[in-house]
């Protein structure tokens, strides 16, 4: 029998060293994005082990979709929490960053010291469309379930517009979205009412779902006596920190810069990576002059090509930044210690955001305004993934992009002779290898950065 977690509330059958170990699986493979972080996630709690209903899968990333940070990191948070507590949530949210931490290091440290953008170039060159791959099957795999009604998709087209052409801020988007369903949740609660469960297998609930419809456990019953202690817990861990290196170095020192400002930019990382990579980039390379807009870019496709979220270029970029300023710290030291001090501020308040607010969502999830708001955020978010997809596969398949404008539109436009044919060919066999033959996330990756290799190598 699996060893428990002292303590903690483990529903029957999900003890904490399976649930690690599950944990593990999950972020190894947690490549692509959100889109397709969410779709490994679906795949293997819901779809595979049934630990966790689809209906309450959706209502925590709708949730989650509303809060500052990675929705993807913030959803494995709130589900490990769901299953065993405070040490389940720290448990999946810190291995759900760990691989891709790790991995970007290792990148950082090989790109720092031998400055060649090309040292790993052809993988990045063949992963990039094994990713595109990988948002479309996202993509078609959650609008199957969100989707439930000509109403949701029209709400989903309309937040694809509004982004892709219109470039209305993703916070309007989801705005919107919530005032449409609390409307639509008194008019016609028949279609905002948010994904409804599938049928049970063999007459057996999820896990989870049983669990919480025979007793609520402590640790999901809201309190505001547990509310006001976790955030200022929290509150301390993720700034306490931050003052003191700003009080022993002084407000100059790059450590001090980059506490401050990757502090700041936690609470406004609405939309996830995409949506604050202008400002970001902005800052860091026009105000900071941390580093380049090329090795920026370089950054972001390190950590679109490695597992976890994709606001974890903001590691690259504190390890670049206290590496040319190292002080009198050997710079692979300064850089390290810069990484580490960019994602603690970045993830400590994922963990404040889940913590203090996941047991107020799930008592309140039977609330028929609640469902309706975060049923048409869930069809929004459709929307969003597309946009995504759409995206990416400008920038991943064609050199340059133009933009068609007319008004108030703003319609980005392929520059069709700039076409890489090779892009394109790996792109249409990652798809037809994942959606067809339902070829593994990693198997997948490898094979495409093989081919990226190759190519490179061949000089094309």
């Amino acid at each position: 029998m699996a060893r428990e977690l002292p303590g903690a509330d483990a529903p029957p059958g999900v003890g904490f060293d399976e649930a690690w170990r599950t944990w593990l699986r999950i972020s190894v493979q947690s490549f692509g994005g959100p889109a397709a972080q969410i779709a490994v996630m679906h795949r293997i709690l819901v779809e595979e082990k049934r630990w966790v209903g689809e209906e309450r899968f959706l209502h925590a990333l709708s949730y989650c979709m509303l809060l500052p940070g990675p929705e993807a990191q913030q959803l494995a948070t709130y589900l490990g929490w769901l299953l065993h507590r405070t040490p389940g949530g720290l448990t999946a949210g810190l291995l759900f960053v760990l691989p891709g931490f790790l991995a970007i290091l290792a990148l950082s440290l090989a790109y720092a010291a031998f400055g060649e953008r090309g040292l790993v170039a052809g993988i990045f060159f063949g992963v990039k469309p094994a990713v595109l791959a990988l948002v479309l099957e996202a993509l078609l795999r959650i609008a199957r379930r969100a989707l439930g009604h000509p109403a949701l998709v029209a709400v989903a087209a309309a937040a694809f517009a509004a982004l892709f052409g219109f470039g209305v801020p993703f916070p309007w988007v989801v705005a919107a979205a919530a005032a449409l369903g609390l409307a639509g949740a008194r008019v016609a609660p028949g279609i905002f009412r948010g994904p409804r469960p599938p049928a049970s297998v063999g007459g057996h609930a999820p896990i989870v779902d049983a669990l919480l419809e025979r007793r609520i456990p402590d640790h999901a019953r809201p309190s505001a006596r547990r509310a006001l202690r976790t955030a200022a817990l929290w509150l301390a861990i993720w700034l306490a920190p931050v003052a003191a290196i700003r009080l022993w170095l002084g407000p100059d020192s790059v450590f001090s810069q980059l506490a401050s400002f990757f502090s700041q930019l936690a609470v406004v990382t609405f939309g996830g990576a995409y949506a604050v990579l202008a400002y970001l980039a902005q800052e860091a390379v026009g105000v900071y002059g941390w580093l380049d807009a090329g090795e920026m870019l370089d950054g972001l496709g390190m950590a679109e090509t490695t597992p976890g979220p994709l606001i974890q270029v903001v590691q690259f970029v504190g390890f670049l930044a206290a590496w040319r300023h190292p002080g009198e710290l050997a710079p692979w030291v300064a850089g390290t210690l810069a990484a580490l001090l960019t994602t603690w501020v970045t993830y400590a308040p994922c963990f404040l955001w889940i913590f203090v607010g996941a047991p107020w969502i799930e008592a309140l999830r039977e609330s028929r305004w609640l469902r309706g708001a975060l049923g048409a955020i869930t069809a929004a978010v459709v929307g969003v993934i597309a946009n995504l997809a759409l995206w990416f596969s400008l920038h991943v398949l064609w050199a340059e992009v133009g933009v068609l404008r007319w008004g108030p539109l703003a319609l980005p436009v392929p520059v069709w002779h700039t076409l890489d044919p090779a892009a394109a060919a790996i792109a249409v066999g990652a798809a037809v290898a994942t959606l067809r033959f339902h070829v593994g996330i990693l198997p997948l990756l490898a094979a495409c950065a093989a081919l990226g290799g190759a190519w490179r190598l061949l000089g094309a």
